[in-house]
């Protein structure tokens, strides 16, 4: 038996695959979808994502200079381009600086922006921590109160307190309904 053939449209290019059409990409929208079909024909291969470029560094300035120019007669044409270049790269080289003073201040000044802000919801939190304290206690001490009274009368007075309970109930309601909201936009 032979071996079956592989069917090929190229008969001029054996074991080449079809040429794909070139498309000519409009929109990015089209070039997004491009690109994505074809990372999906091969799910196998690794994607790989480029690194964040790294920040621009001016050259350090040099420890030791060769060249010092000054300004005695005699310097050449030539002298004023290199005097050029020298000026140009350290102008750089302290606007760099600048602006990694400048960000370093802002850095520094949110990170102490962000302690207070946590130190003040803190004490946010203390205060309604004792606020809810002292209600669990003042409530505990009227459940007491009840109590007490409760094993003290008859019948009779049970059904008055029956009363004040509910009248308590409510009271406590309209304490709740009146309570500050826990939190308020724009207030610092």
């Amino acid at each position: 038996m032979a071996a079956p053939e592989q069917k090929n449209n190229n008969p001029g290019k054996p074991g080449r695959k079809e040429a794909q059409p070139i498309i000519i990409v409009k929109t990015p929208a089209e070039e997004q979808r491009l690109k994505l079909e074809r990372l999906m024909r091969n799910p196998d291969k690794t994607v790989s994502i480029p690194d964040r470029p790294k920040e621009w560094n001016p050259r350090a300035p040099p420890e030791f200079v060769r060249d010092v120019m000054g300004s005695s007669a005699g310097a050449g044409s030539g002298e004023f381009h290199v005097y050029r270049h020298l000026r140009r790269r350290e102008y750089q080289r302290q606007d760099f600086l600048d602006k990694m003073s400048t960000k370093y201040d802002a850095n520094l000044k949110y990170l102490d922006k962000v302690e207070l802000n946590k130190q003040a919801a803190e004490d946010r939190t203390a205060k309604r921590r004792k606020k809810r304290e002292k209600l669990k206690q003042k409530r505990l001490m009227a459940k007491k109160a009840k109590v007490e009274t409760k094993d003290g009368k008859e019948e009779d007075d049970d059904k008055k307190s029956d009363k004040s309970e509910e009248d308590e109930e409510e009271e406590d309601e309209r304490e709740d309904d009146a309570e500050a909201p826990s939190f308020i936009m724009g207030k610092k």
